[in-house]
């Protein structure tokens, strides 16, 4: 039995000026961005959630967020597409979230932890350890309250097999060759891909790795002018994202008829899937 996968958005944006973050539309009219989350039915291992969204305690409490955040992006803030309320209305309980693993833990991505307090939370040390401890460069980005009732952590370490040219880790027993987790880092210390395997193949979730869907383009790679100003300041290590985003784009050049390649935040990506 193959993974069932779910494509969820856990938070709209709507920054201003569409020409500038999406690359079409008017100056004056608001952007779109989404927060894509995967919501995946196992065969034993109940439901696992790749990365959160924006959670209910922050629709609820937006100063939560930051004012940053908050006059930046310009969330909706719709409880109905939180990852809690989505997960009811496919007619799950909560507890059936067993599992979550996270992209990294930026605000935008670690919001409904609160709301699955009984999943295990798998995440790629290095990630832990900024989260944890972060640079004074980093702390805007990460938010203590949204892991305050103290997740069940699941740590792990580099040092796997590869998958595709990537290193690789299996966070599931039980799942070892359904789901990856592929360090992508660069735009976090410890940012990772999830790859999922599905009966049509694998899909590889890269999160924050790259922002526009034309990036990906494997004949005329491209990205809109405010996105690509937006990744620039948001980076931890230059040197590394950039390679990463090349090492994506020659996977999709290479074997783009055996894996789907979506980052998290890009609209036109989760059409492709909604």
């Amino acid at each position: 039995m193959s993974l069932k996968v779910h494509h969820l958005n856990c938070g709209t944006m709507c920054p201003a000026c569409a020409r500038l973050i999406n690359g079409k539309g008017g100056w004056l009219e608001p952007a779109q961005l989404v927060c894509h989350v995967l919501l995946i039915e196992t065969p034993k291992d109940g439901l696992i959630l790749v990365d959160t969204g924006i959670g209910a305690l922050d629709v609820a409490t937006p100063t939560r967020l930051g004012k940053p955040f908050l006059a930046l992006t310009r969330p909706l803030l719709d409880q109905h597409e939180t990852a809690q309320a989505q997960v009811k209305r496919l007619g799950y309980k909560l507890s059936d979230v067993r599992h979550i693993i996270v992209t990294h833990l930026d605000l935008d991505h670690a919001g409904g932890l609160p709301d699955f307090p009984e999943a295990k939370v798998h995440v790629f040390a290095p990630e832990y350890e900024a989260a944890m401890q972060p640079t004074w460069r980093e702390r805007a980005r990460y938010l203590p309250s949204q892991w305050a009732h103290s997740p069940r952590w699941v740590k792990h370490e580099a040092g796997g097999e590869e998958w595709y040219g990537f290193s690789s880790m299996r966070p599931i027993p039980g799942l070892t060759e359904d789901i990856m987790m592929v360090p992508l880092t660069g735009h976090t210390r410890g940012h990772t891909g999830i790859a999922v395997r599905t009966g049509s193949g694998w899909k590889l979730h890269c999160g924050d790795a790259y922002f526009f869907h034309g990036q990906m383009d494997p004949a005329h790679p491209h990205t809109s002018p405010g996105m690509n100003i937006f990744e620039r300041l948001v980076q931890t290590e230059a040197t590394a994202r950039i390679r990463n985003q090349e090492r994506l784009l020659d996977l999709v050049r290479r074997k783009g008829n055996e894996i789907e390649v979506f980052c998290a935040h890009d609209p036109v990506e989760f059409q492709r899937y909604a």
